[in-house]
């Protein structure tokens, strides 16, 4: 989770309470994580944060609300070889 450097301040026990559950809190300034806040006894991460994390941190991405695999109950969906270009040839009017 990433906030911004007013946020945390405005709302510094809030974000306290939920380090202290065990959620990691990345600080950032002007769209750029500069601080990791962890529980007591956990260790940061040693470098940079993932690019994942860094744009859920800016505010690009947002993190799922739900745990688990968004595409699970998605059908497995096969085309023959070939069966996508033929359709795209065909969009294009080249077929």
């Amino acid at each position: 989770m990433g906030t911004g450097i007013r946020e945390l301040k405005n709302n510094l026990s809030r974000y306290i309470r939920r380090i202290e559950a065990g959620e990691r809190v990345l600080v950032t300034a002007h769209g750029r994580v500069v601080a990791e806040l962890v529980p007591a006894g956990q260790r940061g991460a040693a470098t940079r944060p993932s690019r994942w994390e860094a744009l859920i941190a800016s505010g690009v991405l947002h993190p799922p609300s739900e745990p688990g695999d968004p595409f699970e109950d998605w059908p497995d969906i096969r085309l023959p070889k070939g069966t996508a270009a033929e359709l795209i040839d065909s969009d294009r009017g080249e077929a």
